[in-house]
């Protein structure tokens, strides 16, 4: 008999660890899913295996090769433009599937007897038999009702709550007939719950649903991959374990070193070529792969460390997943859920948060807190504030999410009540980062006078006279055109000190940030007098009459930017004759050659 693995899937909700592996290859008990799959399999007599490819097949190839080292024959069949659906991709190797045979999802754990199915599936002489099973909560996976023979009746695909009618789902396991594919179209995506089993249902051909008894876990998302490891330690799920089990609950690989004062508290499995230092303290629940080292006082609860990772002094990892070749330096800690990409670096002393998520190749630098996933750029600083503000990529680095947590950080270090000017450039960029930055200052119980698009000399000048504790000012920066640079003053219109700067980066980073009742929420107000209170403040440290008597012709060039809006009329009052160039709005900045080319029409 032969059988169909499905092993196509991307894994988009196990990022990262999918980032560089198809989701069939992620390891549990450090073998992939997809060799306990064949496990399973080859007890039950069958050791004829097709794999689906799709995303990264090469990795599945090279690992699997022609099967023979796993004791099976492996062909695989690689869905080359478009992923073809469930039942697309079977339908694709139509002619290999002559007679019963047998699918089964490549993202799962499970111990069911597939052989009484099949039993199960001749005795009843059905053309397609879905092997189901009972869970607590049927909401995330496809519902079946049968009648007392077991004959399916109904499907409902990841019903909701109102919509619930019974327990046993599908398991993404099927026993079929090869005519039943007939039905199926060539070369377009279709799904076997969707499309193929409610065709076969309404024309009447005999479909069963055999209800397995045993372990299964889809492992579908990070909760049920690390659950998998733990199940699979206790012996709820019956799994071949890849290393010896040298004492009662501990299984360890060759040449590995445990130092004599390490702990290890069972069951936990480490892999070859490990090196555990002296104090560590393991936790039951720990998986540990091969070729990882664990530094000296170390304190490991429950990770999942996948090959050659390494994991500095006195580390704390905590029910966390370190992948391939990653690196925890001394101190650093991973709390619960948090997720650590191949590749990457914690820094000392740092800290991944709960359920952060760091994709592979990244760097946390030493005494950073990280509380928010690290997907784009490869740095997450320790710092918030640079020579001259918080800088970083446009709407990568510096996001509306993180705009809003500046914001209400830099509004708890001010009293509640106070007041702030929140100004920027005329580019929409800005003024969605603005209004993140007015949201968060508003959530910690800061009044906002809302200056909107405004010149940067002006924000740092009307700032004393409006007797206000601190401004904002959003802009792209000057230097970098994909950047946007956000600068915070005191109450002289000056950046702030870097003690002040520090205060703001401590409650950002500790996530110390004030919570106000509804009453007392900030409010937002708008003040369009702005200009001329500039303009006389301008005007009281000139000698006007000197510059009017002067009867000055000015060239000017705006540059596209928000000065065109104030120096029109200091101009008017002193008489200037001014010729103005490129006096509109723009929404990007200008780039080094359109620079000169505007000297050039200056000049």
């Amino acid at each position: 008999m032969r059988a169909v693995l499905m092993a196509g899937g991307s894994g988009t909700r196990l990022r990262p660890l999918t980032c560089d592996l198809p989701k069939p290859m992620v390891p549990i008990l450090n073998r992939p899913i997809a060799e306990h799959i064949i496990n399973l399999l080859k007890k039950h007599q069958i050791r004829e295996i097709i794999a689906t490819l799709h995303y990264l097949p090469d990795v599945m190839r090279e690992y699997f090769q022609d099967g023979s080292q796993f004791g099976v024959q492996m062909t695989y069949a690689i869905e080359e433009e478009q992923p073809l659906g469930t039942a697309g991709c079977v339908k694709n190797i139509a002619e290999l599937l002559d007679e019963t045979f047998l699918v089964i999802s490549g993202d799962t754990i499970t111990d069911f007897d597939l052989t009484t199915a099949i039993e199960f599936h001749k005795k009843n002489n059905s053309k397609a038999t879905l092997v189901l099973t009972r869970v607590p909560n049927p909401i995330d996976f496809g519902v079946v009702i049968t009648d007392e023979k077991q004959r399916i009746k109904k499907f409902l695909e990841k019903p909701s709550s109102s919509e619930i009618f019974s327990d046993t789902v599908n398991t993404g396991t099927y026993i079929l007939e090869p005519e039943i594919l007939n039905y199926l179209p060539d070369n377009q995506e279709s799904d076997f719950s969707k499309e193929l089993f409610p065709l076969l249902l309404d024309k009447n051909e005999p479909m069963y649903g055999y209800i397995a008894e045993g372990y299964w876990c889809d492992v579908g998302h990070l909760d049920a991959y690390r659950e998998a490891q733990y199940d699979a330690l206790q012996h709820t799920v019956k799994l071949d374990f890849a290393y010896q089990e040298r004492s009662p609950g501990l299984w360890t690989g060759e040449n590995t070193y445990i130092d004599r004062t390490a702990k290890v508290e069972t069951p936990a499995l480490i892999g070859d070529n490990c090196r555990i230092g002296p104090r560590v303290q393991i936790e039951a629940g720990s998986v540990i792969g091969d070729n990882v080292t664990i530094g000296a006082d170390a304190d490991v609860k429950r990770p999942i460390i996948w090959n050659g990772a390494l994991v500095g002094e006195d580390a704390n990892l905590r029910a966390c997943v370190i992948c391939r070749g990653a690196r925890i330096d001394r101190r650093a800690q991973v709390l619960e859920g948090a997720v650590v990409g191949s590749l990457s670096t914690v820094g000392e002393e740092a800290q991944i948060s709960p359920n952060v998520r760091v994709w592979p190749s990244k760097k946390v630098e030493s005494g950073a807190t990280l509380n928010i996933n690290l997907i784009w750029g490869t740095t997450a600083k320790r710092n918030l504030f640079g020579q001259r503000g918080v800088q970083g990529l446009a709407n990568i680095d510096i996001t509306p999410e993180f705009a809003v947590k500046l914001g209400a950080a830099y509004g708890s270090t001010l009293k509640p009540g106070s007041t702030i000017s929140a100004s920027r450039d005329q580019r929409s960029i800005s003024r969605m980062v603005s209004r993140s930055l007015i949201a968060g200052l508003m959530s910690v119980g800061v009044n906002v006078i809302n200056l909107e698009s405004t010149a940067i000399p002006i924000a740092r000048t009307i700032l004393p006279t409006m007797n206000l504790v601190g401004g904002i000012h959003v802009r792209l920066s000057p230097n970098r055109s994909d950047q946007i640079l956000i600068e915070i003053f005191d109450s002289q219109g000056i950046n702030l000190s870097k003690t002040k700067e520090k205060k703001i980066e401590g409650a950002y980073f500790k996530e110390d940030l004030r919570r106000v009742q509804i009453p007392e929420i900030g409010n937002v107000v708008y003040r369009h007098e702005v200009l001329d209170a500039y303009s006389k403040g301008f005007e009281n440290l000139l000698n006007s009459e000197a510059i009017r008597y002067s009867k000055s012709k000015v060239v000017i060039d705006y540059c596209y930017g928000v000065s065109g809006a104030v120096l029109p009329q200091l101009l008017a009052k002193f008489g200037c004759d001014a010729v103005v160039l490129n006096a509109s709005l723009k929404e990007t900045s200008l780039g080094q050659e359109e620079k000169e080319s505007l000297l050039d029409q200056l000049g």
